[in-house]
């Protein structure tokens, strides 16, 4: 019973990280920290194929936890983000956006641990996506000692100056620990499913109701009319 319990709605999970480590070994533990999240909840992994930084670590941990390690790499990046034996399955692809699009098709929701550039251009095009409807997955952002926290500020002063819609801002969950972030994710998910069976109740409940109107009237062009019948 407590093995059900553990298990996630989601299946494979894309974490973006670094392919450093950064000066402090807090965002080493953080990495470390979410690969064990991962595995306690049976979550195959989808990262970006690298062997060194928080990306080795992570993959790393959740392929000793048992669990199926999927990276994905552009061929120019190879000789930059895998240094030694890389873990599980190594997919190499033409280019950034085919690694991206590959990830997006893979993964069932998005983590973005500390990280550069790369890290951010990734998590900011998975939150464009599903502000244009390309997908509806999660996206998480595990906030370590407050890594992330100008970034936040900066999506929330879009909100402010109106060139985000307050519904795209909720778009981004986040937390300081790896616990909390899955559990809000979770969470997430399941709202997320319950406007959904909300939604398809309602078109339901508007089809059955539009039916009913159609056989009154139906009823009253077939009877009514002819017999000239007060109704």
């Amino acid at each position: 019973m407590e093995e059900e319990n553990q298990r996630s709605r989601f299946r494979k999970v894309c974490v973006f990280c670094g392919s450093h480590s950064g000066n402090r070994e807090v965002f080493s533990d953080a990495a470390i920290e979410l690969g064990n999240e991962l595995v306690k909840r049976k979550i195959d992994l989808v990262y970006g194929g690298g062997s060194v930084g928080l990306m080795g670590l992570i993959s790393r941990r959740v392929y000793e936890g048992g669990f199926h390690v999927l990276g994905i790499i552009p061929k120019a990046l190879m000789p930059i983000e895998i240094s030694g034996e890389t873990v599980g399955e190594v997919r190499v692809v033409a280019d950034m956006h085919e690694r991206k699009a590959a990830m997006a098709q893979e993964a069932e929701a998005f983590i973005a641990l500390p990280g550069g550039y790369g890290t951010m251009e990734e998590l900011l095009e998975m939150i464009t996506w599903s502000q244009l409807g390309i997908h509806k997955k999660t996206v998480g952002i595990l906030n370590v000692d407050g890594y992330y926290n100008n970034l936040l500020a900066l999506f929330d002063t879009g909100v402010q100056e109106g060139f985000i819609k307050p519904g795209a801002r909720n778009i981004v969950v986040s937390a300081p620990t790896a616990k909390e972030l899955m559990e809000k994710m979770e969470v997430s998910l399941s709202l997320y499913f319950l406007f959904c069976d909300y939604v398809v109740t309602l078109y339901l409940l508007n089809s059955l109701f539009f039916i009913f109107l159609t056989g009154i009237y139906s009823f009253t062009q077939a009877y009514c009319i002819p017999r000239k019948l007060e109704c």
